[in-house]
């Protein structure tokens, strides 16, 4: 089920047939999510699936749970709340809601990108406010969009505002991509350049793609079919309409219903093939 289906169930509480917002905490502070928790338990549709304390196990609880909201404090120890977001795929970004301590984060970039952000130590009108935007994003359909704004954020927190694949590949000149071909995207002032082989998966949210390899994920303004162009479809087919995988990662495969399967990569990373896409992997053909 998609966040826009998920959502399209989702209301206010009392409302007949109302399902519960499957909801994470991540924050590193004990306190503050016992806080918020008591507070979110007065929200009879708001259901705490996971609760967290830094950025690498709210990856894992994301896939894990696979939540509907996401209270993410952008100051964590180790992985912080930008680098949390980047690696987690796009089609499963869940709408979320930032809290922080530093007002100047929220003035700058929250208000525009996010559903709402919460200021520490949360308020509860404040938090009732915040609970009645996620309940009209989700009842209106508007995850799909939430996830765009959140990669634009993050594309503008990586020092790529505005960037378009055209002026990334400038420096890379056309063509497929082969093993010793790398590819090149602007990261800032300065270029970076992925070999293939350190690709492992590619997906997508609006106008926005996140490249996930070994070291980290790059987010920047492009299109799927942009990006099919560039690469050698025998080695990176696509397997959904927002997803391209690196097929030498597949390390397994399941079945799951009506012809689609899940694939699972070296990294443990799992993402659904298609059955529209399945003759693109070497394997079904």
């Amino acid at each position: 089920m998609t966040a826009g289906q998920r959502g399209a169930a989702v209301g206010r509480p009392g409302e007949r047939g109302v399902r519960t917002i499957r909801t994470l905490l991540v924050d590193d502070e004990p306190l503050a999510r016992r806080g918020l928790e008591l507070r979110l338990a007065r929200h009879a549709d708001i259901e705490i699936v996971a609760q967290v304390g830094d950025g690498a196990s709210a990856i894992r609880a994301v896939a894990a749970h696979r939540p509907d909201l996401m209270f993410l404090d952008v100051q964590l120890a180790g992985l912080d709340g930008f680098a949390a977001l980047r690696a987690i795929p796009a089609a499963q970004l869940p709408v979320t809601v930032f809290v922080t301590a530093y007002d100047h984060y929220a003035v700058r970039a929250f208000a525009a990108s996010a559903v709402d952000y919460l200021l520490k130590p949360v308020a509860d009108d404040r938090l009732h406010q915040s609970l009645a935007r996620v309940r009209d994003t989700l009842a209106g359909c508007d995850a799909q969009t939430h996830r765009a704004r959140l990669l634009e954020l993050l594309a503008e927190a990586s020092g790529r505002p505005g960037l378009r694949l055209e002026d990334a590949l400038d420096a890379g000149g056309a063509g497929e991509l082969r093993a010793d071909n790398p590819l090149v995207v602007r990261d800032g002032q300065r270029i970076v350049r992925m070999l293939p082989a350190e690709i492992s998966w590619i997906d997508a949210a609006g106008d926005y793609v996140c490249i996930h390899t070994d070291r980290e994920t790059h987010v920047l303004r492009a299109t799927m079919r942009e990006l099919e162009q560039r690469l050698d479809p025998r080695r990176f087919p696509r397997i959904h309409r927002s997803a391209i995988v690196n097929a030498t990662r597949v390390t397994a495969l399941r079945p799951h219903h009506n012809g689609e399967y899940f694939l699972t990569l070296d990294s443990g990373q799992e993402l659904k093939l298609s059955r529209s896409y399945r003759d693109r992997l070497a394997l079904f053909r």
